[in-house]
């Protein structure tokens, strides 16, 4: 390939593909962006991006340039490069990787001699080989390896993030022979600063599971020490801020309400069940994460049902601020989000709720509000539950009755941290 520009199709524009297709225009490659879902596409032609890392500045760019999304799969005719980037949830625990299999189908009626085809999707270690290969083998008679070129490429998208982008990140690149390989370093190192050669797919599979079971297991960890810590009067955040002094043997993981988006909740249950599915054994220590981060969101409705008791106040029918639906600071992702767990819990058992996110500015069941004195001061209570920069956390200090913090941004007397 030698990094000339090459016709790449991404399947899959949300918030790792739609970045990928953007980014590969501006490197000049002929980038078409494939996706079933009208309404994303609409949003897309007519210049208005979804995607928080993806600003409408950078997507009309990306369209003059030549960008396409379309709905329509023989947008992917002739092309160069595949990229499959679609998502892999649970389904009543078992991996779905159902898009995966409807994505190589598309890619299968066009994949022609000499072409690329790279997964992205996170799934579990063997996928790419034992999966997506034979896949594409089956359907258009060619060998994956000879014929044409096979690699996994594992996502490393964290939105919002204000310092590492797709662009800064680097990559980790697999391919099934050395010259898929080669072919997939030659495309990433068009448009990554820095790509990371891996010796087999299954490897960087299982790579892109350690980093998300790594943060799930030590987020679980401080989660079960915050509960434990409140029980024993100890104040977490000061023992935390005192840990982080240690400049070496210490990464600080801070407590919050639960885990959200794809990745954590998901994407450790994926290694769990490919390690009890091929080797008969359990993988305790996500068994007991899960556990933990899934028990968050009624742990943040049973100190609220507590604080409000000591102040005299019964859950059925007072007024609930959240401050924050989306599962991470300064996105509009709800993805597994705690938060609408949260508010989900909070309706069955009678509260008057609203919710301020401008990220979120419509929900079918909740009303959303602007943030203001007059309607902090009426609350019974105000949770906060995602700390986006855009609010002002000093108004609710200074007119809220009662302030449960999952993320500590609140001081004062009347307010209660996780």
């Amino acid at each position: 390939m030698n990094q000339r520009p090459v016709k790449v199709a991404v399947l899959g524009q949300g918030y790792v593909g739609l970045p990928l297709a953007i980014l590969a225009t501006e490197a000049g490659h002929q980038v078409v962006g494939y996706d079933p879902d009208e309404v994303r596409v609409a949003s897309l032609t007519e210049g208005r991006s979804y995607v928080e890392d993806v600003s409408d500045v950078r997507l009309a760019a990306a369209l003059l340039k030549g960008y396409k999304a379309s709905t329509q799969p023989t947008v992917l005719s002739n092309f160069d490069v595949a990229v499959i980037t679609v998502p892999t949830p649970l389904t009543e625990g078992v991996p779905d990787l159902s898009f995966v299999l409807a994505a190589t189908d598309t890619v299968a009626d066009f994949l022609r001699p000499g072409r690329l085809v790279v997964l992205e999707s996170t799934t579990y270690p063997g996928t790419t080989e034992e999966l997506l290969g034979p896949s594409l083998e089956s359907r258009t008679g060619l060998v994956a390896g000879i014929d044409f070129h096979l690699a996994y490429s594992p996502e490393r998208i964290d939105p919002g993030n204000p310092q590492f982008n797709l662009a800064n990140t680097p990559k980790l690149v697999a391919g099934i022979t050395t010259q898929s390989l080669s072919m997939a370093l030659d495309f990433y190192s068009s448009i990554i600063e820095k790509v990371v050669p891996v010796s087999r797919p299954r490897e960087a599979e299982l790579a892109k599971l350690i980093e998300n079971t790594f943060r799930h297991v030590n987020i679980a960890l401080v989660n079960e020490i915050a509960m434990f810590a409140h029980d024993l009067g100890v104040d977490i955040w000061e023992a935390l801020d005192s840990a982080s002094t240690k400049p070496f043997g210490f990464m600080r993981f801070n407590p919050g309400p639960g885990v959200g988006g794809h990745c954590l909740p998901i994407d450790p249950s994926y290694l769990s069940w490919h390690v009890q599915k091929s080797l008969g054994q359990k993988f305790r220590f996500v068994e007991l994460a899960n556990d933990i981060n899934d028990h968050m969101p009624a742990y943040v409705v049973q100190r609220l049902m507590e604080g409000l008791n000591e102040r005299q106040v019964p859950l059925r029918g007072s007024k609930v601020m959240l401050v924050g639906l989306t599962y991470k600071p300064n996105t509009s992702d709800l993805r597994e989000s705690p938060g609408l767990q949260i508010a989900n819990r909070l309706d069955a058992l009678g509260a008057d709720l609203l919710y301020v996110d401008s990220h979120v500015p419509l929900t079918t069941q909740i009303e959303c509000v602007s943030l203001s004195a007059e309607t902090i001061a009426d609350m019974d209570a105000v949770v906060i539950l995602t700390d986006h920069d855009d609010v002002d956390y000093r108004l609710i200090e200074q007119c809220a009755r009662y302030v449960l913090d999952t993320r500590r941004r609140c001081y004062g007397p009347q307010v209660e941290r996780l």
